[in-house]
């Protein structure tokens, strides 16, 4: 069966399929093409196969395609990986983790979009702190409720969340997520040095 991914550089959602597929040995089974857009002009690629004309999208020779980074890291689990990075004996932590890395990253592209998109005479500030807040709030449940299984083997809830900080760092740096997280930022020093992070290290 033929796999191809339509991906973004910068996309982080593209990058938690990406290191999955490091992590499990599989970054060769799949083809990859260029799917990225913006809200305002999405990708005509990704439209066609992706109503929403969000990356990223994989592309199946046996069936519609799947997309939406969970979907698409619980696919390649469960049919290629061997049920490796969602472990049934922990799967609903796994889920929650991810889950909350997911929010701190639509939180935090909201920012961004709210800066890149909008008319600057229409930007909302207070909007933007709201996101923030979000992502504050769940980097202190990190640090304070998650270190012990963001420290086991690895799994698709600690994937989540580096690619979650990994962008934090990309766009959002000067906000200091470090500063009173030193458990996270402990964790994190030592997860991005993994191959698969550092080989998927976000270009733009």
């Amino acid at each position: 069966m033929t796999l191809t991914l339509l991906h973004s550089g910068t996309s982080p959602y593209v990058r938690k399929v990406d290191v999955l597929l490091r992590e499990a040995g599989l970054a060769d089974r799949i083809k990859r093409t260029p799917g990225s857009g913006t809200p305002l002009q999405p990708n005509e690629d990704a439209i066609r196969v992706n109503p929403l004309g969000k990356v990223p999208a994989l592309i199946r020779d046996d069936g519609p395609a799947l997309y939406d980074s969970c979907v698409i890291c619980r696919y390649i689990d469960e049919t290629m990986a061997g049920g490796r990075y969602y472990p049934e004996t922990r799967l609903w932590e796994v889920l929650t983790l991810e889950a909350t890395a997911d929010g701190m990253l639509d939180a935090a592209l909201l920012m961004v979009y709210e800066g890149r998109l909008r008319p600057e005479e229409k930007r909302f500030e207070a909007f933007v702190e709201a996101q923030w807040a979000k992502i504050d709030r769940a980097l202190d449940a990190l640090e304070s409720r998650w270190i012990s299984h963001l420290s086991g083997p690895v799994d698709m809830g600690q994937i989540a969340v580096g690619c979650a900080l990994g962008y934090l760092d990309l766009r959002h740096g000067a906000r200091g997520w470090r500063e009173t997280r030193p458990g996270l930022a402990a964790w994190y020093a030592t997860f991005a040095e993994r191959p698969s992070m550092q080989a998927t290290v976000p270009q733009g």
